[in-house]
């Protein structure tokens, strides 16, 4: 365990933390505009999804104050599985004291634990913070060194 996730107390959630995890995901869409079915919604969504085994959601803080939410598949491209982190967020008084690195840092080490051997994220361009963050953790947006830059899209269905 780092220093970053002792000094804030990171943890893997657990089935009674669902209803903290459903209100951070609200607020989270809440504070970026985006829609959300509720923190209700989410909490159950959330409970059939970790008891799936397929996701996993890190919480950060007393309150808690910040999360990681973490999926999980096959590799196409080796018998390890991979990650995917989903969400992370830090609630707003709470950004800047390190809480999102420590989130990082217990997000990859459970996706090591896990049997992982690569993780992936998607972010807005305009997220500066969140991208100088991922870019210390070791991530980047290029397909190689030197090469071009990777997109993530998506699409309603």
């Amino acid at each position: 365990m780092s220093e970053g996730e002792r000094r804030h107390r990171v943890r893997v959630a657990a089935a009674a933390d669902c209803t903290a995890t459903g209100e951070l995901l609200d607020a989270f869409n809440r504070e970026y505009g985006d829609e959300t079915p509720g923190a209700t919604a989410i909490a159950n969504r959330i409970a059939e999804l970790m008891t799936s085994g397929d996701t996993a959601v890190l919480l950060a803080g007393d309150g808690p104050d910040g999360l990681a939410v973490l999926r999980f598949r096959a590799n196409l491209w080796s018998q390890a599985a991979e990650c995917y982190l989903a969400e992370l967020y830090v609630t707003p008084p709470r950004r800047g004291c390190g809480l999102g690195r420590a989130l990082m840092e217990r997000t990859l080490s459970l996706a090591r634990e896990r049997g992982c051997d690569r993780i992936e994220l998607g972010t807005s361009e305009d997220d500066v913070v969140a991208r100088k963050l991922y870019e210390r953790m070791g991530f980047t947006n290029l397909e190689r060194p030197g090469g071009p830059v990777m997109y993530v899209y998506e699409r309603d269905l």
